[in-house]
């Protein structure tokens, strides 16, 4: 896997941006240094080949007893169906919140009970959809293997939170490969580097007012 490969992808389509002055707000309300849009990459599709392949080798490493795929809504959807593709195997996918009408459901496509997924997603911040993801197919009598996410943040937030499911998760690429990519690029300045760096461990309380 080229960790730092799919990182400079990220920064030259511009599906992850640094800014520091002014931070982005996030819905949360977080004052952030990033934003990650990680959509964008199913509009280019070498980029998009190139993270199928890496999530494929990750499944064959880690979890080859996989017999099923999960995607999460929204972003990780298109992401899941490829991977399912390329591996041959199932696909479901967890809606965000279940569907207000017909049939209800939160889980979209046929769950086997005695199936072992590995859920797929295209960002994991503090783990929250993630962790409904894996809450849904556990619940539905399903094993979950682990989480595979294009990237993460590495927040300390969303270790707790998995590790709460008894479940791993795992990212192509993270904030710190990032970074250092950024910085060798010219993208960043080595000063704000360390700034964003401050910033991960204690993300909802930087720079607020």
């Amino acid at each position: 896997m080229n960790s730092s490969k799919i990182a400079e992808d990220l920064l030259k389509i511009k599906a992850v941006t640094l800014q520091l002055d002014p931070p982005y707000t996030w819905s949360s309300g977080w004052r952030s240094p990033i934003y990650c849009d990680n959509r964008l990459t199913l509009s280019y599709p070498e980029v998009r080949k190139n993270i199928t392949a890496n999530f494929v080798e990750q499944l064959r490493r880690k979890y080859p007893d996989a017999d099923g795929i999960v995607g999460v809504a929204t972003g990780a959807i298109a992401l899941g169906a490829m991977v399912a593709t390329a591996l041959d195997l199932p696909m479901i996918y967890i809606r965000s919140k279940p569907k207000g009408h017909g049939m209800k459901k939160l889980i979209e496509g046929h769950v086997n009970p005695q199936g072992k997924y590995v859920i797929i997603e295209d960002l994991v911040s503090t783990g929250k959809s993630s962790i409904q993801a894996v809450k849904a197919v556990q619940e539905s009598g399903a094993t979950v293997l682990g989480t595979i996410a294009i990237f993460s943040y590495g927040f300390p937030q969303a270790d707790e939170k998995f590790q709460a499911t008894g479940t791993a998760y795992h990212s192509l690429t993270n904030l710190s490969t990032l970074l250092e990519k950024a910085t060798e690029i010219d993208y960043l300045r080595p000063e704000d580097r360390a700034t964003i760096l401050s910033w991960q461990q204690q993300p909802e309380t930087w720079r607020q007012e």
